[in-house]
């Protein structure tokens, strides 16, 4: 028997990583969203969805933040509900980025013990990968979903790194490869 895919509903991108040492200023990495509309699917986001922020439709929420890696399992947590996502939109890219603490110099990915990131749909993962492929970077790319001309929301591990803060990165993440 043979059925057409419906694409893609709901997701779960979680974020986990070591606390810093004691002592140390902690780790702190963030999950980014950024949407694209139809029309533009690689110019500037139209908004982002970070740890001050959600979408403005209540499509993609960060539902936890971890500013410290501390904790069981995956710390940081976001959902994006794509199959609610406006029609006007048909990219959302997802990233990871640290921030920096001024007064220790910049931290890359592969200073941060057991990094991880999960993609998920329901209890089946789409994704897990530990960032070790940019573990010198500062900020990466995890994953690409794109909507196709039925509407249906499609997947793709996006694994690129990039040498920038988290508001350039935000600038670039959705660039063209």
């Amino acid at each position: 028997m043979s059925s057409v895919s419906k694409g893609i509903k709901k997701v779960e991108v979680g974020l986990k990583w070591d606390p810093s040492p004691l002592g140390s200023p902690p780790h702190d990495l963030d999950i980014i969203a950024a949407t694209y509309l139809v029309d533009a699917p690689y110019d500037s986001p139209v908004y982002l969805v970070h740890f001050d922020s959600r979408a403005p439709d209540g499509t993609i929420t960060l539902n936890r933040d971890s500013k410290t890696g501390q904790g069981f399992g995956f710390d940081e947590i976001m959902t994006l509900e794509l199959d609610r996502l406006a029609a006007a939109y048909a990219r959302v890219v997802v990233g990871v980025a640290i921030q920096p603490h001024t007064h220790e110099g910049e931290k890359v990915f592969g200073d941060i013990p057991n990094t991880a990131v999960r993609i998920r749909t329901g209890h089946t993962d789409l994704a897990l990968n530990d960032l070790s492929a940019v573990s010198g970077s500062t900020a990466a790319t995890i994953a690409e979903f794109t909507r196709n001309e039925t509407g249906a929301w499609s997947f793709r591990e996006l694994v690129r790194g990039f040498d920038a803060d988290p508001t350039s990165f935000a600038t670039v993440m959705g660039a063209a490869i």
